[in-house]
């Protein structure tokens, strides 16, 4: 059995994140989850996709995040179950909880952090009857490596970020981007919609609203889409492209985890924001895009500031009694595990003197 103090379920950003703030209160970690490698969807689903809004990156892609984050989190040295799902949860008599994967491997903690996010995920679909035939044929639903379409032509359906935010990536990578909306108007960020509008107007994509993919034409691979164009008495036409990317979003599911007593609300676990992001449960937290709670932004910088409190609240129950004094650190440095000290730089400490 893998005993630690704190069972993260969970290895994506805010759960990597949870490793860095329970070390430095001399908590140790260890994470679950169902995906072969750490980073989430930020590894599995959209490695190669820009992150604007994490702090000091003007801009770094999801796979390079976690790359990070990796970085930061190694010297607390955090174990890991990966390639398993976290399937069920027993409360023992001493207040512990013991989790057990689909593979039968146990873990125990007096703390159980959930940060699985949205749990799995399933992508949606559009409604056209042959695009299963397609799919590893030049049908996508989710793009992981931009240079497979380097030179390619590229009809991509969607009004969401993805949707937008690809657009305009693979618009230096690409040979010809295509977007199609069943709309005019897009539901993603307005900077991005001013910039695909912009590349529209100068002649770098081609923008088709409101109208949707309704066919796919091809032998062995995708050889063209069918669109229905409202704007002009649902004409058809047909648009050579080489790969087709509906982005559509993806239908979340928590598992396993829904049947473990946590109180659900639309699909994620109520929590007490006012304080530590509880549930109710003592002694489970959910931390990240897989909690609810009023005013909630699911923002990967939210879900650290969900894991930094969260932290605090497990060291009061694993060390029940004991006061924890904040210290920062650009004054203490960082405390490894292995006796030796990260000084903070003289400059700073001088200052603060």
């Amino acid at each position: 059995m893998i005993t630690t103090d704190i069972l993260i379920i969970g290895a994506g950003p805010t759960g990597l994140f949870t490793v860095f703030e329970a070390g430095l209160l001399k908590l140790k970690c260890h994470l679950i989850d169902a995906l072969p490698q750490p980073g989430g969807q930020c590894s599995e689903i959209y490695p190669k996709k820009p992150i604007y809004d994490i702090p000091a990156y003007p801009e770094i892609l999801a796979g390079d995040l976690t790359a990070k984050l990796l970085e930061q989190c190694k010297q607390f040295e955090p174990g890991f179950t990966l390639g398993e799902r976290a399937d069920t949860i027993e409360k023992q008599e001493d207040g512990s909880f013991i989790v057990t994967t689909n593979k039968g491997t146990k873990h125990k903690a007096p703390v159980v952090a959930i940060a699985s996010g949205l749990g799995s995920f399933e992508p949606r679909k559009p409604l056209i009857n042959n695009i299963t035939d397609f799919e590893e044929k030049g049908v996508d639903y989710m793009i992981k490596e931009p240079e497979v379409y380097r030179n390619k032509k590229v009809v991509i359906a969607g009004g969401g970020d993805s949707a937008l935010d690809w657009c305009i990536f693979l618009s230096d990578i690409a040979s010809e981007v295509t977007l199609i909306h069943r709309r005019n108007e897009f539901r993603g960020h307005l900077d991005s919609v001013e910039k695909v509008q912009e590349l529209k107007n100068a002649g770098k994509i081609n923008l088709i609203t409101p109208a949707e993919v309704i066919g796919i034409v091809g032998d062995e691979k995708v050889n063209a889409v069918v669109v229905k164009q409202a704007q002009h008495n649902e004409k058809e036409i047909e648009i050579e492209c080489d790969h087709f990317v509906p982005l559509f979003g993806l239908s979340p599911k928590l598992g396993p985890i829904a049947n473990w007593g946590l109180e659900i609300e639309k699909n994620a676990i109520k929590v007490n924001n006012a304080l530590d992001y509880q549930t109710n449960i003592p002694g489970i937290f959910a931390i990240g895009d897989g909690n609810t709670y009023p005013g909630k932004l699911k923002l990967i910088l939210c879900g650290f500031h969900e894991a930094t409190l969260m932290c605090q609240a497990a060291f009061q129950i694993i060390n029940p009694g004991k006061k924890n004094v904040l210290k920062y650190t650009t004054v203490t440095g960082i405390d490894g595990f292995d006796g030796t000290r990260k000084e903070a730089p003289k400059a700073v400490v001088k200052a603060i003197d």
